[in-house]
């Protein structure tokens, strides 16, 4: 890779980033569409945000946005997508016109990877886990392929944000109100950090919990698989982490930054084997 004036440069932002694998996605696709550009990440406080996102933007620099700030993007933008609307988080950005565009292509992903998964997702029970921006993407992406969704966030207040935002958009959410025992969900997604350190407590544990759960699509990601991914498939639950979704939204944001189809194998080949 050459790096001289004329190369663009993208971004992941984001806190933390350190582990985020979207540098090397974005670089291999860069590389086999022969472009002149260069993908980074940058580490940025909530407070930072704005400022940052402003400047790079005004330079002429596009990205991606991650956790914890999807939803702090998607009010500074100057236009944004129909899914942005639609969930109130932005994970891609791009400047046209002088304007600061931006998308949610983790809508893309997360159904890519829950067909995956599921074969077709009509009327599929699903459980959401968490309630911040890759929650919405999640229960976007789950709508709107015709599952039933329920959402349960570790934060009472902001999973009941989440259904409001989408019942005013027409879209029934139901909240999980106390224990989960009994219930039988199709597919349950993991859309919380829990999973990035290596001590954290699973998102859900089926048995203790006495939760019948299908499938697993877990939005965390590492080099290796996440702990409650690998032990819910040996449980014989069909597990698979975040790659899927990251390989998917990573090549729908190629797509909206050079207007040309993404090289996908050639950023599949840049993800860790699973």
């Amino acid at each position: 890779m050459r790096i001289g004036a004329t190369t663009r440069l993208g971004v992941l932002l984001g806190d933390p980033v350190a582990h985020s694998l979207s540098p090397a996605l974005q670089n291999a696709a860069f590389a086999a569409a022969g472009l002149d550009a260069v993908y980074v990440a940058l580490r940025v406080d909530a407070a930072g945000l704005p400022g940052l996102l402003r400047g790079l933007a005004a330079a002429g620099v596009f990205g991606n946005i991650t956790v914890p700030h999807k939803e702090a993007a998607a009010v500074l933008l100057d236009r944004g997508s129909d899914a942005v609307a639609a969930t109130g988080a932005c994970n891609t950005f791009w400047v046209e016109g002088g304007r600061l565009c931006g998308d949610n292509t983790d809508v893309v992903g997360v159904r890519a990877a829950a067909e995956a998964l599921l074969g077709t997702l009509r009327g599929a029970r699903a459980l959401v886990l968490g309630a911040g921006g890759s929650a919405r993407a999640a229960v976007w992406a789950l709508v709107q392929a015709g599952a039933e969704v329920t959402v349960r966030g570790r934060r009472p207040e902001r999973a009941a944000a989440l259904a409001a935002h989408f019942g005013a958009c027409g879209v029934a959410v139901r909240l999980a109100s106390g224990a989960l025992r009994g219930a039988h969900f199709d597919l349950v997604v993991n859309a919380t950090p829990l999973g990035l350190g290596p001590e954290d407590p699973w998102p859900l544990d089926p048995e203790r919990e006495g939760v019948v759960v299908g499938a697993a699509l877990d939005l965390v990601y590492g080099v290796d698989e996440t702990r409650w991914v690998r032990a819910l498939r040996a449980r014989g639950v069909p597990a698979h982490d975040g790659l899927e979704v990251l390989l998917h939204q990573g090549a729908a944001a190629f797509e909206r930054w050079w207007g040309r189809p993404a090289p996908l194998e050639a950023m599949r080949a840049a993800l860790p084997p699973r």
